[in-house]
């Protein structure tokens, strides 16, 4: 096998991706359906990590005058040689993201903007000696790049309110042309506001600064912007007419974000790795936009870089290192008994059918439940099962790599949950010293009851009672003076969990089944006859316990049985 092309790990400039020769799937095809649909502004939002910046990147290179065109030889876009003679490199373009235009204070957040369009500007320092501008002009310009002695940019709040429309005209003004504005990330700044406590002030600020840009500047000829929610247009966008937005729910532009089916099977067969196809079906793809299914283009990169350092790797969660996952946790702590049943059924692979809000403010994401749900499906946790029509979408869990994010995250906040009641937790420990065996069945039933199941599905017998096994260790960890081991090696095997209780010299063995249809006392008698034909019990007396209490512990859904032995 000769030198395969590099794979573009965190590569998201088009340039750098062309020029040093890493692999590239073909998303030019959206610069054709950009100009032959055309819109003056036009709003892309799709799930992080989705390719948003490398396109914009890819656009930015396309538009802008003095760029490289042999960058698109070879590509979809350079078959079309009329469009290309007419636009290619033809505009003056501004491009920012606003990815890191946040801080914890509303001042820190207008420094981050205030370095982000300046820096954008400092590329156009011909402005400063251009004779098609004026003295005023000049000094315009001098305004936006002007730095203090820390190396901060010195603009005003009103000049950077104006500097996107005051650039755009210095740049239509010298080239006679008039701009393309690229904003990537654009709902970051309002993001970390939220989050922060100074979201009305970004709100109106950026509402002034995309108002001016998009609403009323002459010298705009085509403005993109992506990000992962469309906000409400009252609140940002007001007043603009020839603006269009284009989610996961619409068909155009359905496949120049993420990879296609197509793309991802070429991909492996050019590296080698098609014998890895369906896993990674299992685990990335299940993303809907519009009727297209669609991967995750991050996750399998990041996998099939793996599989070239050690071909025997196993798919991993590549998406969750890229965000906290809050969104999930803030919706499990709100879910009330209709809504945990809800998501238990997402868990199993079921459908839930909901009525999704796309066109949201930050502010209306905590007012009710259904809006977490949109939240859920615009930010990626959740896709639609097919194409919908009416007002309700059907919604499931993408793939494997979504499912254990939901399952990490519902495992801690039960964790969490069930350290808020110390004297319940201290009272179902005692039921295991004092062979309780009606206290713990009464405790741990109630403690099933109040936690989300993630194993009862078609799943393998095994994997079932590694849930309810993990439920009893989470448990158990909130217990002083406890010595928990789980599958410690004792007498001829394994037991599921032992306990060593030093200052009361007590020992406790438990084995767990999962009862098959409910079968309860068959699947406890076969549990505790377990304990006491491998022995278990053996290194508990060994080191030195003198009461010894075993348990057979059977479940089934939310119910257990215990019997004692």
């Amino acid at each position: 096998m000769g030198i395969k092309t590099k794979l573009p790990m965190g590569i998201e400039d088009f340039k750098e991706m062309r020029v040093q020769g890493f692999y590239y799937i073909d998303k030019t095809g959206l610069i054709k359906e950009l100009l032959e649909h055309f819109g003056k502004v036009n709003l892309f939002t799709r799930p992080r990590r989705f390719g948003k910046t490398l396109n914009m990147s890819m656009l930015k290179y396309f538009f802008e005058i003095g760029d490289d065109s042999t960058l698109f030889d070879g590509l979809e876009i350079a078959k079309e040689k009329e469009l290309c003679a007419k636009y290619m490199g033809k505009f003056p373009v501004i491009a920012i993201t606003l990815k890191g235009a946040s801080g914890r204070t509303f001042e820190e957040a207008l420094g981050m903007l205030r370095n982000i369009i300046g820096n954008e500007a400092m590329r156009f320092q011909f402005l400063l000696q251009s004779m098609q501008l004026t003295e005023i002009e000049h000094k315009r310009y001098e305004a936006l790049i002007n730095i203090d002695k820390t190396g901060s940019y010195t603009m005003s709040d009103e000049l950077l309110k104006d500097s996107l429309f005051i650039l755009s005209q210095l740049l239509q003004k010298h080239y006679h042309q008039n701009v393309v504005i690229l904003i990537d990330e654009y709902d970051v700044p309002l993001d970390k506001a939220y989050q922060s406590g100074y979201y009305d002030a970004m709100v109106e600020l950026i509402r002034v600064l995309f108002g001016n840009a998009f609403k009323t500047n002459s010298s705009l000829y085509l403005a993109v912007l992506t990000g992962c929610l469309r906000i409400s247009k009252e609140s940002i966008f007001t007043g603009l007419n020839n603006f269009n937005v284009y989610t996961v729910k619409d068909v155009q532009y359905k496949e120049y974000f993420g990879f296609t089916d197509n793309e991802v099977k070429a991909l492996l067969k050019y590296y080698g790795f098609t014998d890895k196809y369906n896993r990674i079906k299992e685990w990335y793809n299940g993303y809907r936009f519009g009727d297209l299914d669609i991967y995750c283009p991050w996750d399998v990169v990041s996998y099939c870089h793996a599989l070239k350092m050690n071909p025997l790797t196993e798919p991993q969660n590549y998406w969750v290192n890229t965000s906290s996952n809050s969104i999930i946790r803030k919706f499990i702590e709100r879910a009330d008994g209709t809504t945990k049943e809800e998501i238990e059924q997402l868990i199993h692979g079921k459908s839930i059918k909901k009525k999704i809000r796309q066109e949201l403010t930050y502010r209306d994401l905590d007012s009710k439940m259904d809006n977490l749900w949109s939240i859920l499906f615009t930010t990626g946790y959740l896709t639609q099962s097919k194409v919908q029509k009416g007002d309700f979408t059907e919604l499931v869990i993408p793939n494997k790599e979504i499912q254990w994010i939901f399952e990490e995250q519902i495992q801690e906040w039960f964790e969490m949950e069930i350290g808020k009641d110390k004297n319940m937790l201290e009272n179902f420990g005692r039921a295991f010293e004092e062979n309780n065996i009606e206290g713990i069945e009464k405790l741990f039933t109630s403690y099933l009851r109040k936690t989300i199941s993630i194993r009862d599905t078609n799943i393998k017998k095994e994997m079932k009672e590694n849930f309810y096994h993990g439920i009893l260790l989470g448990l158990f960890a909130g217990m002083k003076n406890w010595k928990v081991k789980s599958n410690a090696e004792s007498g001829e095997g394994y037991s599921d969990i032992s306990v060593e209780i030093d200052d009361k010299d007590i020992g406790i063995v438990i084995e767990l089944k999962y009862a098959e249809k409910a079968a309860f006392e068959s699947a406890c008698k076969e549990a505790l006859e377990q304990i006491q034909s491998r022995n278990y019990e053996e290194i508990l007396i060994d080191d030195g316990m003198s009461v010894i209490r075993k348990y057979g512990i059977a479940c089934y859904k939310k119910r257990c049985k215990v019997i004692s032995g």
